[in-house]
């Protein structure tokens, strides 16, 4: 073995700067049992070996050859003492032996001695293995001029090198080396040894080793020291391996270092300092374990930058503070050192971490390593603390796998979850770990007394924390100052934010360009990395030291986006266009359009949906003046998740001034029409707008009124040759005037000439005359023009879908042409004057389609030339409408009379190619009209003139196929044409190489066969065609194929000669043709039964039959070859089948015999296949002369038969007698041979003792007993021992327990029984002990379930809990109390109502679970299992609810939405519960603030409720009564706003006029009162309002003829109040007492709500409540 320490680790990488060869491990197979190896763990499933406590020492050579090279041994070897790579030296050491055969025989006693054994050298040997560690090594050392080559060890290349944790053995301590030298006289190792003399080098080592055994300890086997193995694939000039050489310093002479090393080894030396390492600017692999450093002084490393591994165990290191930042280390080992916290620099690539067996106790200054994944903290005293592995878990972040080379425990990363994100900033700064339930309130103690000496004087921070950040959410952060309320400060605290982004909470964050406020929004590069925030209180100029706070990672946007503000921008006018603009958080979903909508909610009821408004802009119409706008916006995403609608509500719309546009006139311009004045309105409803009609004054050219009031005009006689304009004055409903727009109209023309009484006359079909007469006046009808058209329509639309069938003229007569068939005839009638002057032109349409005449032929006719191969072509006259798919078909006939027979293939078509089969018959064509409306007309026929006539013969082509070689025939291939062929006249030709042709004689026919006179010659065919009828055609002359070439060799005959029987000669003779014969070649096979051939060898033309060929035939397959080497077709010939020969005994021997083995005879037999001879075996006490033996059932009285078998297994009453066999040879068909006789040498030998079916049957719960099945002579007293298998697969005997019984302890509860079966015989041999296979896991009785209970009712929004009932069983009571791990529970519920099939509901595995709404109906059932704490599962139980009924209807969290203004929208929200919602009751009330009274707020029933003036200073109040869809009704829910408060425009404008003391308002009097009268029908007068602080007065104002007149007067003094109306913002009344009150209108409900509220405003004093304290006023 090379000279590195085997390492086996679980870890599994390697780094990729090692790349080391496997090394040939090559074991010598011990004669030592194998039971005296080392009992080193196992890192795999396989059951570990028991190792007895008396066996040490032992020492396994692993040279590179299997077998001992004695050659190789001296008597000078020995091995060399080397330290281990802890510190320690062997303290023995070991000879090897010069003769092995000294070395086996050393071997047998300490066998002897060592029962009982655990395993033994027959059972399967684990080595290879990599399941436990290996023994000490004794090293071949490097010396000079040595001929023996050091193999490299195994390695991978992965990133993490495959360091061992149960990789180095130390030697055993002084106490084991005593122990074992009295159980255990002498340890020989038999083995090779490796040649060479040991260097002088070496010898210094070990001097030196075994001077410094006094100053390092002896430790024991430690797996917890990573080390790493050798580069032995780089060269020397990047490696430098020098471990053992008592370095002191890295610049002593001699060292060689240089900056190309990449691997440097310096383990084992006496280095202190790492001055001079700074020139390893290129080392990937530093080893400088099991030196004398102490720390600190790691700074020169930082020139290391390439740096991969560093290996610092088995030092004296205290502390790791000064080691810097590597940026490529992936690798620190720092096992077996004096540290007690982990304090460095930060290491961004480090993946191990190894630190294990120092003195760590305080995770404080932990440093932050973003890529560790392996952190190993064994022997340690931190992990004393709880929940250590969760700390780990915290500081290091999801890149940690492994904790102590194990997978994360998934215990320990749910408690991980529970800790607050800014925890392990925590403990690395130093505070100490404590339960998830206190760890919050104690971190943040922690924080807030580091960073209490810089807050601003006299505040204190109350909360620091970061929402949990959502991908593209908001996410805020909270931190409150409390101010010390004897602090009289006067400047306001501003607290500073700025965010950062890391990916571990100890990493160094980065800041966030432009995160500076309370709020962030996390984007999609931030998933999965932490969020930490800033702040820095400012006080003043003062800014004090910044605090911080840490959120979890950032999860993925739940893709559901959300609306956070939405506003509606846009001046509340009529015509304008209002925007809607929200602000959304897309929550990881990509933005795109949402979806927009307006209602429009008017006075006093429920918002409608505007038709066609889904744009964020809308533009105001006249149908939204007087009401409200609600905008309710959807966000979606691209990926079509939709968010939930939110609204915004705007105020009133208001009407706009009144205006006209578009002013026209419409109507003809002509004398006697009635014209109309249009114009559009704007502004709101329209009033009643005024009207004028002016006409032009043709002398003067003023326009003077002659109409006003109607928007119509009728034009007269006195109109004609003037112009008139029209004046629209607009007015909306209030009377308000806008500004005047006229239009003018042309000049007012006469009227034009008139038709009436316009008809068709005349038959409508195709071909027929029509004609048109009307009534003319004003025009004559002479002078007058016609038009004709069609249309398809019956219905006249002026002259759309008209097409013109002639032009215009003055005929009135018309013949209907082929193109109006179909159609409607329509007549256009223009009347003109004799001046000229035309009218209007009218129109008439006929009162039907014109039809058409039946389809039919005149005429039809064959042209074309009647030959085979000529074209007839058929030509026809259609009448009769438009022409659809006429039907064509060509017949031919054997007479002119016969029907005649269809040509198919021309169907449909006009033309017709003659074809062969139309030879002497004579040609038709029929066709049969056919409109395209599908009326048929009369087939007609026509007859060809003659018969067809065949074509001249003539050959289209002609060649020559076939192969030219001499033997082979060739064939004619020609195309004949030209009616029936006849009898062809063939010649053929033989043409030389110079040209020469001549024909062949008597070759007349249309193949022709390749003879011998042919090769070397062109061969063609010549071909005269002749018809039936004997008509001749052209020669024709075929193309030459050839030359000829000679024929294939060929064998003519082939024989056997000899006999068909086993063991005789076969031979054969052959005869050849086919040119020279050259080296002819044959094969012998031989033929199965199954037709499958195997080839045979022979060295000569003869075959020599075998048993093989005994039953088959033989096939000679013989391949003729001609001298040139060609070779041709192969024959063959089979033989007869192969005769077997007589039957033969040869040899018979009997070989040793031992008892249970069973004995084969050596035979030999020949004649034919075998079949099933005689046996015959005998046993003898004595043995039989050699010529005694053929009589050996006669020769002596102690001779006796055993078996007639062809083997025999000897028995023990076999042991000492001698075994005869008596065989008969016999063949497969029965005929039998000779006999022969054959007795063994010696007598047979007894077998070794040995224990099989070693097993272990439960007699009970806790008792066992062992089993086995004894074989190897009389049994003696055979030895019995019991093992006890832990789950990490040792095996340790059980004290006393040396009986086949044994009763179970407490202590065999989770371990496996082994049981220990070791044979003795009678004579005292002792054979090997077997061991039974490992019991099953010696558990306690499982607990069960008695009964499963569940409580609550099966009522929605109840709890149903399962409570499960214990055996009163003292043994499960035990089991309950000692060994229930935890219960689980699983609940089903029925997949429909009243089904009896559950299904799993997912995530409810709790004990209890809460009815929802869906569950009603169905049933529930729960499964409850327990585990104990071996993992063991009971039977499960199960409890059945009855169906869930619907609980009792209530309502929660139950909330009033609104603003708080008067003029404000607010809505009931709530979440109803109890069965399906019915027509649930909701009334809005008032309540004063203070008071218990609740006044009703009539007609206020639905869930939206608009606030007015009379709200102002209640509170409104909302009681929900709950009713199920069966008509159950619920307890009454309430909720209340807080007191509602006047709007600010209107609450400014009410202070102003209240701060006056008087004022007057301008109102409209609805002098008509009548509930009938038209609203805005002129019934309004106006009126003047004054108000001041002692009375209120209304006053008709006066005009030219009247004085202004008080109507109402009166002071604030009850009855006094003012009333308003819900269903008309715009009114009010003022009751002054019983008989005075006067109803006013006014513009807007601003206005109305200011006059209230000033009026009320005066009248204070005598209200209950003073209303400058509802409008929040001074007094």
């Amino acid at each position: 073995m090379s000279e590195m320490e085997e390492k086996e680790g679980s870890l599994g990488k390697v780094p990729a700067s090692e790349n080391v060869k496997a090394t040939t491990r090559s074991v010598i197979k011990p004669t030592v049992s194998s039971s005296l190896r080392s009992s080193g763990s196992s890192s795999g499933p396989t059951r570990k070996r028991i190792e007895p406590k008396n066996v040490s020492n032992v020492v396994k050579l692993n040279p590179r050859k299997p077998t001992t090279d004695h050659s190789l041994t001296t008597s000078n070897d020995a091995s060399a003492i080397r330290r281990n790579s802890t510190g320690s030296s062997q303290e023995k050491q070991i000879s090897v032996k010069k003769q092995t055969s000294s070395a086996r025989s050393a071997t047998k006693e300490p066998l002897r001695r060592s029962l009982p054994e655990p395993r033994r050298s027959s059972l399967p040997s684990p080595a290879g293995k990599a399941s436990g560690p290996s023994s000490p090594v004794v090293r071949t050392p490097r010396t000079m001029g040595s001929n023996v080559k050091l193999s490299s060890s195994p390695s991978s290349s992965s990133r993490v090198p495959t360091a061992s944790i149960d990789s180095i053995e130390s030697s055993t301590e002084r106490k084991s080396k005593s122990k074992s030298k009295s159980n255990l006289s002498s340890t020989t190792i038999s083995s090779g040894s490796r040649s060479g003399s040991l260097s002088s080098s070496r010898e210094r080592m070990s001097t030196a080793s075994s001077l410094r055994k006094a100053v390092t300890p002896t430790f024991k086997v430690s797996r917890l020291i990573m080390l790493p193995q050798v580069e032995t694939k780089a060269g020397d000039d990047v490696r430098l391996d020098l471990r053992g050489h008592r370095i002191r310093s890295l610049k002593a002479s001699g060292l060689n270092l240089s900056p190309n090393l990449e691997f440097v080894y310096l383990r084992d030396n006496l280095l202190s300092s790492l001055e001079g390492i700074e020139i390893l600017n290129r080392v990937k692999v530093l080893d400088l374990s099991f030196n004398e450093f102490k720390g600190p002084g790691f700074e020169p490393l930082e020139a290391c930058k390439s740096l991969q591994q560093l290996y610092l165990a088995g030092n004296q290191i205290t502390s790791l503070k000064s080691l810097p930042a590597l940026p490529n280390l992936e690798f620190l080992s720092v096992a077996q050192n004096k540290l007690k916290s982990l304090s460095m620099a930060s290491q961004p690539r480090l993946q191990v971490l190894a630190a294990s067996k120092n003195k760590v106790s305080t995770l404080k200054g932990f440093p932050c390593l973003p890529s560790l994944e392996h952190l190993r903290l064994e022997e340690n005293p931190i992990l004393e603390m709880a929940h250590v592995e969760a700390a780990s878990i915290l500081l290091v972040g999801p890149s940690l796998k492994k904790f102590n080379d194990r997978d994360l425990s998934p215990k320990e990363i749910a408690i991980a979850k529970n800790y607050p994100a800014h925890t392990a900033v925590c403990i690395a700064g130093g505070w100490e770990f404590c339960s998830s339930k206190q760890a919050l309130e104690s971190t943040f103690n922690f924080l807030v007394e580091q960073w209490k000496d810089h807050f601003p004087p006299g505040y204190m921070l109350m909360e620091a924390s970061v929402d949990q950040p959502f991908e593209e959410d908001a996410c805020n952060c909270h931190f409150l100052f409390t101010k010390d309320k004897t602090l009289n400060e006067d400047s306001e605290l501003v607290l500073n934010y700025q965010w950062f982004i890391g990916s571990t909470s100890l990493s160094n964050f980065t800041p966030i360009p432009d995160a500076t406020a309370e709020v962030y929004w996390p984007k999609h590069d931030d998933v999965g990395k932490i969020l930490r925030v800033e702040c820095t209180p400012v006080l003043g100029d003062t800014s004090y030291s910044s605090i911080f706070a840490i959120s979890s990672r950032v999860s993925r946007g739940t893709g559901c986006p959300k609306v956070l503000k939405l506003d509606v921008c846009g001046d509340l006018l009529e015509g304008n266009i209002l925007t809607g603009h929200p602000e959304i958080a897309w929550c990881g979903g990509t933005p795109a359009k949402g979806i927009s909508s307006w209602l429009r909610r008017r006075w006093n009821s429920s918002p409608v949906v505007i038709v066609g408004a889904e744009n964020e802009e809308y533009q105001l119409t006249l149908e939204d003046v007087d009401s409200c706008l609600v905008y309710m916006y959807t966000p979606v995403t691209d990926e079509g998740t939709k968010g939930e609608p939110q609204y915004a509500i705007t105020d009133y719309i208001k009407p706009a001034p009144p205006s006209v546009n578009n002013v026209q006139i419409v109507g003809d311009i002509i004398e006697g029409n009635t014209i109309s004045g249009v114009g559009v309105y704007f502004g709101g409803k329209e009033g009643p707008s005024k009207f004028e009609w002016l006409r032009e004054n043709k002398d003067t050219g003023d326009f003077v009124l002659v109409l006003t009031g109607t928007n119509e005009y009728i034009l007269s006689k006195e109109d004609v040759g003037l112009r008139l304009a029209f004046v629209y004055l607009p007015v909306n409903f209030e009377g308000q005037e806008g500004k005047s727009t006229s239009a003018l109209s042309p000049i007012v023309k006469r009227a034009p000439p008139k038709v009436t009484n316009l008809k068709i006359i005349g038959d409508l079909k195709e071909g027929s005359k029509i004609t048109v007469t009307a009534n003319v006046t004003g025009a004559t009808e002479g002078s007058s023009r016609v038009q004709w058209f069609k249309t398809f329509s019956s219905v006249l639309d002026g002259e759309n879908g008209l097409d013109a069938l002639s032009t215009s003229k003055l005929a009135k007569a018309f013949r209907v042409p082929l193109g109006a068939v179909g159609y409607y005839i329509v007549a256009k009638f223009t009347p003109v004057n004799t001046d000229g002057e035309s009218g209007e032109p009218a129109y008439v349409i006929s009162d039907r389609a014109v039809e058409t005449l039946p389809p039919n032929l005149n005429f039809l006719s064959i042209t074309g030339d009647y030959t085979e191969g000529g074209i007839l072509t058929a030509s026809y006259g259609y009448i009769g409408g438009h022409e659809g798919k006429s039907i064509y078909n060509w017949y031919l006939h054997e007479v002119e009379t016969d029907p005649g027979i269809l040509i198919p293939e021309v169907s449909g078509c006009l033309q017709y190619n003659v074809t062969k089969d139309a030879i002497g018959k004579f040609i038709s064509f029929r066709c049969t009209p056919l409109r395209d409306d599908g009326i048929m007309g009369e087939s007609r026929t026509c007859m060809g003139q003659e018969r067809i006539q065949p074509g001249n013969p003539r050959l289209l082509s002609l060649q020559v196929v076939g192969t030219a070689v001499e033997g082979t025939t060739i064939h004619v291939n020609k195309q004949y044409w030209g009616g029936e062929e006849g009898e062809s006249v063939f010649r053929w030709f033989r043409t030389s190489s110079d040209g020469m042709q001549k024909e062949v004689p008597d070759a007349a026919t249309s193949s022709y066969l390749l003879s011998a006179d042919d090769i070397g010659f062109f061969v063609s065919v010549s071909c005269e065609p002749v018809r039936r009828d004997r008509a001749r055609g052209p020669i024709v002359l075929s193309e030459q194929i050839g030359p000829i070439i000679p024929g294939p060799p060929t064998c003519q005959s082939l024989e056997f000669h000899g006999s068909f029987v086993e063991g005789g000669r076969l031979t054969f003779t052959a005869s050849y043709s086919g040119g020279g014969k050259g080296a002819c070649f044959f094969e012998w096979f031989r033929v199965k039964d199954n037709g499958g051939k195997e080839k045979l060898h022979s060295d000569g033309e003869h075959l020599d039959l075998t048993l093989e060929d005994v039953g088959g035939c033989v096939e000679l397959v013989y391949t003729p070859v001609r001298e040139d080497g060609l070779k041709g077709c192969p024959k063959s010939i089979v033989s007869d089948p192969i005769l077997p020969a007589d039957p033969l005994g040869v040899e018979l021997v009997i070989p040793d015999c031992c008892e249970d083995k069973i004995v084969i005879p050596h035979k030999t037999y020949f004649g034919g296949e075998e079949g099933d001879g005689k046996y015959i075996w005998y046993k003898c006490l004595s043995k039989i002369d050699a010529s005694s033996l053929m009589d050996i059932s006669d020769s002596c009285e102690d001779v006796t038969t055993c078996a007639q078998t062809l083997t025999y297994t000897p028995s023990l009453e076999d042991v000492g007698a001698y075994l005869a066999l008596y065989w008969v040879p016999t063949r497969a068909d029965g005929k039998s041979g000779q006999p022969l006789v054959s007795i063994c040498n010696n007598p047979v030998a007894p077998g070794f003792p040995v224990a099989s079916r070693v097993g272990v049957k439960a007699l009970s719960l806790y008792s066992y007993s062992g089993e086995g099945i004894y074989f190897g002579g009389y049994e003696g007293s055979s030895i019995f021992s019991w093992f006890r298998e832990n789950m990490d697969g040792t095996i340790v005997p059980i004290n006393g327990a040396n009986s086949n019984i044994y009763e179970v302890t407490d202590e065999d509860y989770n371990c496996r029984l082994v049981f220990g079966y070791t044979p003795v015989r009678s004579d005292s041999v002792v054979g090997e002990l077997k061991m039974s296979e490992p019991t099953d896991v010696i558990l306690p009785e499982l607990p069960r379930i008695e009964t499963l209970a569940l409580t609550g009712k099966a009522v929605e929004g109840e709890v149903l809990t399962a409570i499960e009932v214990i055996p009163k069983s003292d043994a499960q009571q035990n089991v309950w109390q000692k060994y229930k791990k935890h219960v689980r529970y699983q609940w089903y519920i029925s997949s429909e109502t009243g089904s009896t099939h559950f299904e799993p509901i997912q995530s409810q595995c709790s004990c209890s679970y809460k009815l929802q709404f869906n569950d009603i109906g169905c049933r529930f059932k729960c499964e409850c299992v327990v585990i104990d704490s071996f993992g063991r599962s009971s039977e499960p139980a199960y409890s059945e609810s009855a169906p869930v009924s619907p609980g009792i209807p209530r309502i929660e969290k139950m909330e009033i939405e609104g603003r708080g203004f008067h003029t404000n929208l607010y809505s009931v929200r709530g979440n109803y519960s109890g069965g399906k919602e019915g027509k649930s009751k909701i009334q809005w009330l008032r309540s004063m603030v203070g008071s218990p009274d609740l006044i009703s707020i009539p007609g206020e029933t639905g869930r939206m409720y608009e606030a007015n003036v009379d709200d102002v200073g209640y509170r409104l109040v909302a009681i929900y009564t709950p009713i199920r869809e069966d008509g159950f009704e619920g307890h009454p829910v309430s909720a209340s706003t807080e007191p509602i408060t006047v709007e600010p425009d209107v609450l400014k404008e009410v202070k102003q006029k209240l701060d006056l003391g008087s004022v007057k308002f301008e109102a409209l009097y609805d002098k008509d009162k009548s509930s009938k009268k038209v609203s805005g029908a002129g019934g309004l007068e106006r009126r003047i309002l004054e108000v001041n602080r002692k009375r209120v007065k209304v006053v008709k104002p006066g005009s030219k003829t009247s004085f202004p007149t008080t109507e109402i007067r009166g002071s604030y003094t009850p009855p006094f109040h003012v009333e308003t109306f819900g269903n008309d913002q715009h009114r009010l009344r003022i009751v002054v007492d019983s008989d005075n009150e006067v109803d006013l209108m006014v513009q807007t409900r601003h206005l109305r709500d200011v006059i209230v509220l000033v009026i009320r405003g005066f009248a204070q004093k005598f209200n209950s409540t003073s209303l400058n304290s509802l409008l929040k006023i001074d007094s």
